[in-house]
């Protein structure tokens, strides 16, 4: 799908990944909907790539139903959907106060995974409704997994089950929503300078970074997006979960 003058909406549009998603879809001629818990912070992104701000919880049906109907009304329906919306929680199952508390997984699996479904089911009832394009396409959705989805590590017990529901859905939506002429892909990304590395001290930000075998660095924000746009333009790509991790392999802790 040729990007320029598509309308998009981008998940946790407000920093990090998805920050760097929006941008990339917009210089690459996008309408971008920014998406975010945090209105602030999407309305600063929005701001600078000349798109729309949202405020949406994406575990929240109605809300998402009615962020979906702003960003329509702004920009058409989207043809292109990017799942960035995400938490993690380091928390063992079975720590020194007992067992994890049930809510904290279940918050992260609604988040992660049901958000992401919550999104998807959402926008591609926008995009089956759409004429087709090149090749009968209708729309793209890429979500979010992460390199924890296949080698979750000690403490990673939701947010690696979270990711791994991710990856599970992508081929079977794939294969369902195919009909519509809607492609669905997931980007599981490895060691990335989100914010969340950002606030490590530099020391381990240069010491995780020299576990991936190379490139010998933490993986940057664009080169994630860069990723996610060619995932959007390229009509061969469906079904599949790709790796960016410079061949990191993670290990046990």
């Amino acid at each position: 799908m040729k990007i320029q003058g598509q309308a998009a909406i981008v998940t946790g549009g407000g920093s990090g990944l998805g920050a760097a998603t929006a941008r990339a879809l917009a210089a690459a001629g996008a309408k971008v909907a920014v998406f975010d818990v945090n209105a602030q912070a999407a309305q600063a992104v929005a701001a600078d790539i000349g798109g729309v701000a949202v405020v949406c919880d994406v575990t929240d049906p109605a809300g998402a139903t009615t962020a979906i109907a702003t960003a329509r009304a702004a920009h058409g329906a989207a043809r292109v959907l990017v799942n960035c919306a995400g938490i993690g929680v380091a928390k063992r199952i079975l720590g020194r106060d007992g067992p994890q508390p049930l809510e904290d997984f279940a918050r992260v699996v609604q988040v992660n995974l049901i958000g992401s479904f919550n999104m998807l089911r959402l926008a591609s009832a926008d995009m089956a409704t759409l004429d087709p394009l090149e090749d009968g396409e209708r729309g793209v959705v890429v979500s979010t997994a992460s390199v924890a989805a296949f080698e979750g590590q000690v403490g990673q017990a939701a947010y690696a089950a979270s990711k791994g529901g991710i990856a599970a859905l992508t081929l079977p939506a794939a294969r369902e929503l195919a009909q519509f002429g809607i492609r669905v892909l997931a980007v599981a990304p490895g060691l990335f300078l989100t914010p969340m590395m950002h606030n490590l001290p530099e020391e381990v930000q240069a010491s995780l970074g020299a576990s991936i075998p190379f490139p010998k660095r933490l993986g940057k924000p664009e080169e994630f997006a860069d990723l996610v746009a060619h995932c959007v333009a390229n009509p061969a790509l469906n079904g599949e979960v790709i790796r960016l991790d410079g061949a990191l392999r993670l290990p046990p802790r």
